[in-house]
């Protein structure tokens, strides 16, 4: 039995997807199901049970014997949203009753941190856990992530195996529900469906042109491997970084979209809204040795090969993974 939070979200219904696959069937979602349009996400997998978030720690207290690993996915993600107490809430008390509960039960734990909690990058991005105390993120949500990694490091007991994932850009399929938050190549998509065009934010850096902002994007199903592995691998507990490894340019993403979608390029720039200017990275690129250390060796999708698997397969096509 496989417990999945956030199942009904993004990256967690990409890996029910990818368990399914891989002929794990007895799969329990957990997530608020209040979400229409997040439903899709999880019609046609295959899931034994549905259980809501509110409900999940009474459900654990009854069925821990049958668990053979928990990914807990599931948080509050918008870094839009500057309520601090929504975050210790849902994003770090709920987390830290989940890593007790896997130790009370013996349950291996596979947890979702973020880059976000790199901030602007003064320590680099390097997977050290030694700096995690040090970092210094530029906003609640990643603030959260960071106060629950520096957490799960300082407590004595830890689970039999856990690992907690930096996220960096994730983007792919599963993401129709994300409005605001969806990756750019999501909106750049419908922004050239829409108008033909696409507009990116003006650099306010000298030393960045426009649109020469630069993410470390990773595909979804490169995602959903790694975790796989370490589900399977489950011997090497600590906090990881999951990205691809190689930044890459906002240009870059939004000409291999245009490109995909067989439209004519038509890119200009606006300025940064003000209320995210200050709080807005310009570099992020993963160090993924200390993964390759452990023995990864899969090869991640290049951003030409992301985008076009994502934008001819489940965009233009209107298809969820």
């Amino acid at each position: 039995m496989m417990v999945v939070t956030g199942a009904a979200g993004f990256i967690g219904s990409c890996l029910i997807q990818r368990l399914n696959e891989l002929n794990f069937n007895y799969i329990v979602a957990v997530d608020h199901f209040d979400n229409p349009e997040k439903k899709k996400n999880l019609a046609n997998k295959k899931i034994q049970e549905y259980v809501d978030r509110d409900q999940f720690f009474d459900w654990l207290e009854k069925n821990n014997k049958h668990i053979d690993f928990i990914f807990h996915i599931g948080a509050r993600t918008d870094t839009t949203e500057f309520d601090k107490a929504i975050f210790d809430r849902l994003n770090v008390d709920y987390s830290k009753k989940i890593w007790k509960a896997c130790i009370d039960y013996q349950i291996p734990l596979i947890y979702a941190s973020s880059a976000a909690t790199y901030g602007n990058g003064e320590f680099g991005y390097d997977d050290n856990e030694t700096i995690i105390p040090q970092l210094k993120p530029l906003n609640p949500y990643g603030d959260s992530k960071n106060d629950f990694d520096i957490w799960a490091l300082q407590q004595e007991k830890k689970p039999m195996f856990w690992a907690g994932l930096k996220f960096f850009n994730v983007y792919g399929p599963n993401e129709f529900h994300k409005s605001r938050m969806a990756s750019v190549i999501f909106h750049a998509y419908h922004q050239i469906k829409e108008s033909g065009k696409m507009k990116l934010f003006r650099s306010h850096k000298a030393e960045y042109t426009d649109g020469g902002q630069m993410r470390d994007f990773v595909y979804v199903k490169d995602v959903c491997n790694v975790i796989i592995f370490l589900m399977r691998n489950r011997k090497d507990s600590g906090i990881y970084n999951l990205g691809s490894g190689k930044a890459r340019t906002f240009l870059d993403l939004v000409k291999n979209t245009f490109k995909n979608m067989g439209v004519a390029e038509d890119i200009s720039f606006i300025d940064t809204p003000i209320d995210i200017r200050d709080k807005y990275q310009y570099f992020t690129e993963a160090n993924m040795n200390k993964l390759k250390d452990i023995g990864y060796t899969e090869k991640f999708h290049t951003l030409e090969e992301g985008i076009e698997d994502y934008v001819k397969n489940y965009l233009i096509a209107e298809k969820y993974w």
